[in-house]
């Protein structure tokens, strides 16, 4: 028996455009579907989980970053953990970052003969936020992406706009992509028959838009080949970069030509999509094949140990460029160098303007003082905060307090109760630019009910 191909929809928008809201919507519905979520969050904390209703049980996180540039690695490895439960779910939800282009995203479940049997991509939704946009439309490569790769456009929070302004927004959607069934809404809301199991995902259509779709995006942006001895001990290191950890895989060479390292790259690809073991500095980097996540100290960088298992040659593939953690090989303090090197170009980049701040701590907090200082925050800095949402933990308060805002206009509001088994933490994150850190957490802190 032939088992059908799971629909998988694609949830985009930038910063604050209602994501969250549609896929709460959703959850709700009464529409006969199980649905999986594959959740991606901008930002240092990850607390869009907690935004989420009722999706304890099949719900998944990518935290480590933006899911259109891990999308061979955890994106696949989480969808594989999905299909052990097959007989769980019936539709899969990805709802990207804000920071996110959907193309490689939609990319995973065409370049790949496993994807392609195991998943058939419905749509890609892009929620616009109406009142916003005209914000980041102009200066915004990931805004213009969402909004031209897209199947289904809802133009979001129409009822904050005026019909002028939603005249003048719906002719600009239309001159971006001519293709895209285009809705109007009010806090999301949308029938499930427009959205789910549409079958609107255009492969011809998409080539169109961008001839590059269907070349194959790597997991990682390097590849160097060395010569390494088995009776030698080696030291790898890493100075801070732009991340927290670093990807990184070993694979033995027989020798050096076309067809080794084609078939190296392709181990290394499936390799990167496999589960993988965490490494702090210090310990040993295997030479065998297997993939390891090195965890890299944002000021002192990391160091780790390699004693290859046998003498020879060896393709090492690293997540990204070794220019960016300064990663070096030595053996005895003398530098190994590269015989041979390989850069693997990634067509997105974001915006490095856009930043992120998190603030997590224990301890109640005064509702009457939080609500002054984020009132004071978001009208004196509101145009630099995209997005700022968080879970609270008020003094003499049994439920959840839950906050979300987007430039100037937030809400705040009681939610569930917390449950016995769980710490009262306060996580709040902001993005946006030109962020204070210390003016954000000393903000903050005042608000403790213990402060004065």
């Amino acid at each position: 028996m032939t088992t059908q191909p799971i629909p998988v929809t694609v949830l985009t928008g930038y910063l604050g455009s209602g994501k969250t809201t549609l896929l709460n919507r959703i959850l709700r519905e009464n529409h006969g579907q199980r649905i999986a979520v594959i959740e991606n969050e901008f930002g240092e904390i990850g607390i869009d989980n907690e935004l989420v209703i009722e999706a304890d049980e099949e719900i998944f996180e990518m935290n480590n970053g933006c899911i259109c540039c891990t999308v061979r690695g955890d994106l696949i490895r989480i969808l594989g953990q999905l299909m052990k439960r097959r007989d769980k779910f019936d539709h899969i939800i990805i709802e990207t970052t804000g920071m996110a282009n959907p193309a490689p995203v939609a990319q995973t479940f065409w370049v790949d003969d496993d994807m392609k049997e195991m998943f058939s991509l419905d749509a890609i939704i892009t929620i616009v936020d109406a009142k916003h946009v005209w914000q980041h439309i102009d200066d915004s490569d990931e805004c213009k992406e969402q909004i031209g790769f897209a199947d289904v456009i809802l133009l979001n929070k129409t009822d904050l706009v005026t019909e002028n302004e939603l005249d003048q927004l719906s002719k600009r959607i239309q001159r971006m992509n001519s293709q895209a069934q285009v809705h109007q809404t009010e806090n999301a809301a949308i029938g499930m028959d427009k959205i789910l199991n549409i079958r609107a995902f255009d492969l011809a259509a998409k080539a169109e838009i961008n001839p590059a779709f269907l070349t194959e995006e790597l997991p990682f942006e390097w590849m160097g080949v060395y010569y390494l001895y088995n009776d030698d001990e080696y030291t790898v290191t890493f100075d801070a970069g732009p991340d927290p950890s670093m990807d990184t895989l070993f694979i033995p060479l027989d020798k050096l030509d076309e067809e080794q390292l084609s078939k190296a790259k392709k181990k290394a690809v499936k390799q990167f999509s496999e589960a993988y073991k965490v490494l702090k500095s210090g310990k040993f980097i295997p030479s065998t094949g297997a993939l390891s996540r090195l965890l890299i100290d944002e000021k002192k960088g990391a160091s780790f140990r390699l004693h290859p298992h046998k003498t020879g040659l060896y393709a090492l593939y690293t997540q990204h460029g070794p220019d960016e953690f300064n990663l070096t090989i030595q053996q005895n303090n003398i530098p190994v160098q590269a015989i041979q090197s390989e850069e693997y170009a990634h067509g997105h980049e974001h915006d490095e303007t856009v930043e992120s701040v998190g603030i997590e701590s224990t301890g109640a907090l005064n509702l009457q003082k939080l609500n002054q200082w984020i009132g004071w925050l978001l009208s004196e800095r509101g145009t630099d905060i995209f997005r700022s949402k968080g879970v609270l933990n008020i003094a003499d308060r049994d439920e959840r307090f839950v906050f979300q805002g987007v430039h100037m206009l937030f809400e705040a509001k009681s939610d569930r109760n917390w449950k016995p088994s769980e710490k009262r933490m306060n996580q709040l994150i902001f993005i946006g630019r030109n962020l204070d850190r210390q003016e954000l957490t000393k903000g903050f802190n005042a608000c403790l009910a213990s402060s004065r």
